[in-house]
């Protein structure tokens, strides 16, 4: 016998419609109050029969549930039965009392955890059927014959005056030179106060928490003006004047933020004494944050369709933004690093240099950099192969970072060379942390990533800025040179480059 849970909202026990349904489909049912849901043990059968397997847990869906409440439930349903899928269904679109436009969307429904959508009580036989068949992942729903509920329009209002048309191109126009995350967000909020009127403004950025909850957590990017409740610093609250508004602002996001970052629709609530308006920035199937934007006191007017609907437009392009900081930062961080050993690359090192130079200048403090080459690494490749030799490397660069300090940058240089850059640090204090490397190295075991005793030593030579060189390229050469006699003397030792007096 086919068996299904039956969950509902506010209404103490399923709509008569789904019932008369499931009987007709041959399917017998469990009703759980949705507020019971974390409370339920284990899956049980029908008419309080033996535990059996669920074919589905089925969600009575009345027109204008809480999405908030919705995705909480949703949420619990599937702690509580992971391995059986999540069915919303939606009240008959004939009843008079239940409006098509207060109905969710199935994408929608989709975001908050449903894994299938029957349009109409009279559907769910066919949906179970293709749960059956193929499972959750593959179920197909709703019929053609269903209306679709249109998204929210991402266009510009249609009427628009020529001054707020040419604000908001400015906006867009102001996203493509955002060189970050919260430069992006600072430009989109100082265009977006001047088309819309708001006591303040808050972009939030949204994930999943890695925790049991599941919950959202919510991130302040960045904000513009605050409230005249939020203006009060409260007296001796320093730490709030240190963080500064985007800090003080976390875990103050509204109902109406959470609100539309669980169902991806634009919000607009009255909390309190305040107007709010949530737009979600979606990014493929994933919120990646909200724009909230609050207006406080007693005469607030209320944000209007068309308050709505531009905002809705200008997140489009906030939400390009924002990913495409997202992404450049990812592709500025692969191209400063080292793919085998995830240190920097000679590229980064130059850069750094350049900037470690011109403070050592400013403050005439020295700078040092020790550069190192393994001796014999070739043998590591020629008898055991380049995977060990790749291995190795990646356990030199281990050792290397744990013989220095904290504020030492180290790069590989190519091959088997690789150079530390140590700020504020003389001639005499770099000698000592060249040696200490050295010994760490000599004494290491490297394993190779096959359980084998490998050892091996490094020659060394370090320059030091001003007393070896002016330039970047000229310390790096001064210490690959000191490296080099290094290996002529003896291998496994330090060496220094001869000083200059050149200018």
């Amino acid at each position: 016998m086919r068996h299904v849970i039956l969950l509902s909202g506010a209404q103490e026990s399923p709509a008569g419609g789904l019932l008369d349904a499931l009987r007709d489909a041959g399917v017998t049912s469990t009703f759980v109050p949705a507020s019971d849901v974390g409370k339920v043990p284990q899956a049980a059968g029908p008419n309080g029969a033996s535990p059996s397997q669920p074919l589905a847990v089925i969600f009575d869906l009345a027109p204008c549930e809480d999405v908030a409440v919705l995705h909480a439930v949703a949420s619990r349903a599937a702690a509580v039965w992971p391995e059986i899928p999540l069915v919303a269904c939606q009240r008959d679109p004939l009843d008079e009392r239940w409006p098509l436009a207060h109905r969710l969307d199935n994408s929608t429904l989709r975001r908050l955890g449903f894994h299938a959508v029957a349009d109409e009580p009279a559907q769910l036989a066919g949906v179970l059927r293709e749960l059956e068949k193929h499972g959750a992942s593959n179920a197909v729903v709703a019929a053609e014959s269903s209306p679709e509920i249109a998204p929210a329009s991402l266009l510009l209002p249609e009427k628009i005056n020529a001054e707020r048309l040419r604000a908001a191109f400015e906006i867009v126009a102001s996203l493509h030179f955002a060189a970050d995350q919260r430069g992006a967000a600072a430009a989109a909020l100082a265009g977006l106060a001047t088309l819309v009127r708001a006591d303040r403004w808050t972009i939030y950025l949204v994930a999943e928490s890695q925790g049991e909850t599941g919950d959202t957590m919510f991130e302040p990017l960045a904000v513009r003006g605050l409230t005249a409740s939020e203006r009060t610093l409260p007296e001796g609250d320093w730490r709030q004047a240190l963080r500064g508004d985007a800090l003080a602002l976390s875990g103050a996001q509204s109902s109406a933020a959470r609100e539309a970052a669980a169902c991806a629709e634009s919000v607009r609530k009255k909390e309190g004494g305040r107007r709010v308006i949530a737009v979600p920035l979606v990014n493929g199937e994933r919120v990646m944050g909200v724009l909230e934007a609050v207006r406080e006191g007693t005469p607030s007017r209320k944000f209007s369709d068309a308050d709505a609907s531009l905002l809705s437009a200008m997140s489009l392009p906030l939400t390009a933004a924002l990913s495409n900081a997202v992404r450049i930062a990812e592709a500025e961080l692969l191209s400063q690093t080292d793919d085998l050993t995830k240190l920097h690359n000679a590229r980064f090192l130059r850069q750094y240099l350049v900037g470690e130079l011109k403070r050592a200048r400013r403050y005439g403090s020295a700078v040092s950099a020790m550069f190192l080459d393994l001796d014999d690494f070739k043998l590591i490749n020629d008898r055991h192969g380049h995977l060990v030799g790749s291995h190795v490397l990646m356990e030199m660069a281990a050792v290397i970072l744990t013989s220095v300090r904290d504020t030492d940058m180290v790069a590989r240089y190519g091959g088997d060379e690789f150079i530390a850059i140590l700020p504020e640090t003389g001639l005499d204090q770099a000698a000592r942390v060249a040696d200490r490397v050295r010994a760490h190295v000599a004494g290491h075991v490297f394993t190779g990533g096959r359980n084998l005793r490998l050892n091996l030593t490094a020659s060394f030579g370090v320059a030091t800025f001003p007393h070896h060189a002016h330039t970047p390229q000229q310390l790096i050469a001064c210490a690959d040179t000191a490296m080099y006699e290094a290996k002529a003397a003896r291998k496994n030792c330090v060496r220094f480059a001869p000083e200059t007096s050149s200018k």
